[in-house]
């Protein structure tokens, strides 16, 4: 889902919607807070699974907006940790 939204100091604003796993060796890293830190994006946490006491990996659905700037910068920063990236370009509701 690849929507625009004008904002309203006329800059706009893309959504996309990823899936994102993240390892157990990553839980103690600020991985989803970053992406709103370091590059400036609102996050809503669709889904997300975590096992209990965090054992295994973590799953997330996250709908990201901002620009489409921060959008990609954010996408190589997770794909730079090599962590696993669905992105849903199409729309489809999973």
């Amino acid at each position: 889902m690849s929507s625009h939204i004008a904002s309203h100091t006329h800059t706009t604003i893309s959504q996309k919607r990823i899936r994102l796993r993240i390892p157990k060796n990553y839980h103690e890293q600020p991985v989803i807070s970053r992406l709103v830190s370091d590059f400036g994006l609102v996050i809503n946490i669709r889904a997300a699974i975590l096992g209990a006491d965090a054992v295994g990996d973590g799953w997330f659905d996250l709908d990201l907006q901002g620009t489409s700037t921060q959008i990609e910068n954010a996408i190589t920063y997770i794909r730079d940790l090599e962590l696993e990236i669905w992105e849903d370009d199409q729309g489809e509701s999973w």
